[in-house]
This record gives structure tokens, sequence and C-alpha cells, in this order.
């Protein structure tokens, strides 16, 4: 019995025993690399936040918005007509474009004078742009999408520069990075994002 007890009070001792200063900094590096891996990979292949600048994406999104954008559903499936996607400006590091898709890739896209969005030679029926369009850019001429690209508009028409403009240009799959998923700020307008 007396065996018994002392060595249960040495399992406690050893038990309650502090770690040395070598041990705990091993442990704190330990967890801080764990922490350091799992956040660049959900930044990096999961989800990121992202800030609106401008308002080309208006009355959808609105300057000073923060989003999250969703970088792992285009992973298993391709992007579709209307989605909101982020992509970056070739002609300027560290920028990016937030606009809504219009052309699927293989379509034929041409915009009227009068503001109209053509695809195949059919009237695309939608409502996302805030007004008439005054240019249609190059798009006045029929545009035949290549098997990865899209064409891109901003909802605010007037006001955005995408694939009407030749320096933005047709967007290749490869160039999205994600899809904007959901805005987290302002705190009045959380909430999913409604692409179709």
């Amino acid at each position: 019995m007396k065996n018994k007890d002392s060595r249960k009070k040495r399992e406690q001792e050893e038990e309650q025993k502090p770690l040395t200063l070598g041990q705990e900094i091993l442990q704190m590096s330990i967890y801080l690399l764990i922490v350091l891996c799992l956040t660049f990979l959900l930044i990096h292949y999961v989800g990121q936040r992202t800030r609106v600048q401008g308002d080309s994406m208006r009355p959808t999104l609105h300057d000073g918005d923060n989003l999250i954008v969703d970088k792992l559903s285009y992973r298993f499936q391709d992007p579709q007509r209307f989605d909101i996607i982020v992509f970056p400006y070739e002609h300027k590091k560290k920028t990016y474009y937030i606009k809504r898709i219009i052309g699927m890739p293989g379509e034929r896209v041409r915009i009227d004078q009068d503001g109209i969005i053509y695809i195949n030679g059919e009237v695309l029926e939608e409502d996302y742009g805030a007004e008439v369009m005054r240019s249609p850019g190059r798009a006045v001429t029929e545009i035949t999408l290549g098997e990865d690209e899209y064409f891109v508009l901003g909802d605010n028409r007037n006001n955005s520069s995408d694939s009407r403009d030749p320096s933005v240009g047709n967007i290749h799959r490869d160039r999205i990075i994600g899809k904007a998923w959901i805005r987290i700020w302002p705190f009045s307008d959380i909430g999913f994002l409604k692409h179709q």
C-alpha cells in the first residue's frame, strides 16, 4: 500500500513538473509554425480578404466594401455567367479588378451603340448594369472568345475599365483568382453576394 501511494505521488510530481525554458520555446515555436502554415494555406488556396476601390461595380459593390474571395470553388467547377470575379490587372503590379462575367469561353460578344449586349447574336437578358452603356468600346465589333477566355463588365457600365478596354481585354481562365463570396464590411451590408 505504501509503495502504491509513493508511486502515485511521484507520478503526480512528474505531471506537475514545470517545463524548462527550452521546452517552452520549442512548444511555442511548433504552435506558431502550425498557425503560420494554416494561415498560408487558407490565404493561398481557400479565400482571401479584398477591398473594393472605386465605383465600377455600383450598385452591387461600393467603394470601401471588404469582401472575402472564394479561391476554392473554381478548382472544382468552371466560372459561370454573371459570377463576380477578381483578377490581376496586367499593366500595374498589386492591382486587382473585380468584375462580372458576361461572355463565356467560345462565345461571340458584341455591344451595339445603344448599349445592348449580344451573345452569339442573341440579346443577353440581364439587369446588372446600373445604366445604359454609352460606349461599347472594342466590343462594337463582335469579339470571339477563346476556349479559356471570359468577357467581363463592371455593373457601373459607364464608369468601369473592363473587357471593352483593350488594356483589360478578355480574361484568361488562369488569371482568375476567385469569386467574390461574402461582404464583411460595412457591418450594415454583411452578407453573401448575389451572382446569378
